[in-house]
């Protein structure tokens, strides 16, 4: 799992039927400090994340795991939003 910071959207009037109806947010993986160290990563959101959002990603085999994404061609997929990150 990574943490990711919502930096925009992807709007793709044609694209693979199996992701029709699903949003696509443009993302930048983070670290616990919220310092970007991957920049603009594509995400499908399953849990309602907006711009300015933390969000906690999967990504490979478990990215289309997440609720009626098993058969689509996803590699990366928004599974919460995060309200706090405390490291020790």
């Amino acid at each position: 799992m990574h943490l990711g910071k919502i930096a925009g959207t992807v709007t793709a009037t044609t694209k693979d039927a199996k992701l029709v109806g699903s949003k696509l947010l443009v993302t930048d993986l983070v670290d616990s400090k919220g310092k970007v160290i991957d920049p603009a990563r594509v995400a499908v959101d399953t849990c309602g994340a907006g711009v300015g959002d933390t969000v906690l990603l999967v990504s490979g085999s478990a990215a289309r795991m997440v609720a009626g994404l098993s058969t689509a061609p996803v590699d990366l997929a928004i599974i919460a939003i995060v309200d706090r990150v405390s490291t020790i």
